[in-house]
């Protein structure tokens, strides 16, 4: 049985509750937060409270804590005022949706990280899901600027930086920040239209709130060499991944090994990035972006000598920098 709390978010399918419970009942959390949206009408209240039924078979000794809406208040206000409300008691916890099922090696892998990162301010969150970067890297994780939010571990810490209303964004938009942090002008681009949408209100989301909370820390997030979280609720009935088709759609989960072999130092994975990227935006291809060696060797060629000493000093200094 595990101290570290899991939080549960669930709504209108049952099926997939289910099967997400079921992993969870494996874990055996000693506490289990469980959120839930109300109905949107009386046509899904049934399938609404089907799901809710499925999180009181808890048969481990688990300290069950609920938080159930009467009333539908949307992705973005549920997920955000529930996480909320996880963190106004627990200093630290997993985090599932009822779509999202985890290879068992997920929670231990989160367990671990949670630990050794519990006190580490540059490190904010911790991936499940591992949508692209390559697997053979001998560490079991690599730290990266992008959250995902299907599997993913956090502390009280890192979320009360979380604002849904991202106020710093209006004084942040118009300069070069995001070019600067994100290194690479056309995924700061499309992040750029992004943020716009969601500060405007276009975007029924709370996700990229917590993304953007992220990057205004100059912070990292954890991801995982093998993707230990399937997303199995593309299509019918998802609130936004409604594409079977897509490439992230049920993906295989694989297994972490153990004992977790840990990075040598904080470095962001840029490679990993470019690959996540080219997997969720269509048209964009990371063999068009150059590689960090190709990148210094330009750098080499255009920069004096003094500079070229002073960077490698600082760099060496600062154990990572935004690449």
């Amino acid at each position: 049985m595990s101290t570290v709390p899991v939080a549960f978010l669930i709504f209108n399918r049952p099926y997939h509750t289910r099967q997400v419970f079921e992993a969870i009942r494996l874990y055996r959390p000693s506490t289990l937060l469980v959120i839930a949206d109300g109905p949107r009408d009386e046509a899904e209240r049934a399938r609404c409270e089907e799901a809710r039924s499925i999180v009181t078979q808890v048969d481990w000794p688990c300290d069950v804590r609920t938080n159930f809406s009467d009333v539908n208040l949307g992705c973005k206000r549920r997920v955000s005022s529930g996480l909320d409300w996880v963190f106004d008691q627990c200093e630290e916890a997993i985090i599932l949706e009822d779509d999202c099922l985890p290879h068992p090696s997920f929670f231990r892998y989160c367990d671990e990280l949670l630990d050794k990162y519990r006190f580490d301010t540059r490190v904010m969150s911790i991936n499940g899901s591992n949508v692209g970067s390559d697997e053979s890297i001998s560490s079991g994780y690599h730290f990266s600027r992008r959250p995902h939010i299907w599997g993913w571990a956090t502390w009280k810490r890192a979320w009360q930086h979380y604002d849904i209303k991202m106020a710093l964004w209006q004084s942040l938009k118009e300069t070069t920040w995001l070019t600067d942090i994100v290194g690479m002008k056309m995924p700061a681009a499309h992040w750029q239209g992004v943020f716009e949408d969601t500060w405007a209100g276009k975007v029924d989301t709370w996700d990229y709130q917590w993304f953007f909370s992220i990057l205004a820390q100059g912070a990292f997030v954890i991801s995982p060499n093998v993707n230990l979280v399937s997303n199995i609720g593309f299509g019918e009935g998802a609130t936004h991944t409604t594409g079977v088709e897509h490439p992230c759609a049920n993906m295989p989960v694989g297994e972490m090994q153990f004992p977790l072999q840990h990075p040598s130092y904080a470095n962001r994975d840029i490679v990993a990035e470019l690959a996540e990227f080219e997997r969720h935006v269509p048209g964009f291809s990371a063999r068009a972006v150059p590689t960090q060696r190709q990148f210094n060797q330009r750098l080499k060629r255009v920069l004096p000598r003094p500079l070229q000493e002073a960077l490698r000093f600082a760099r060496s200094r600062l154990r990572y920098v935004p690449l």
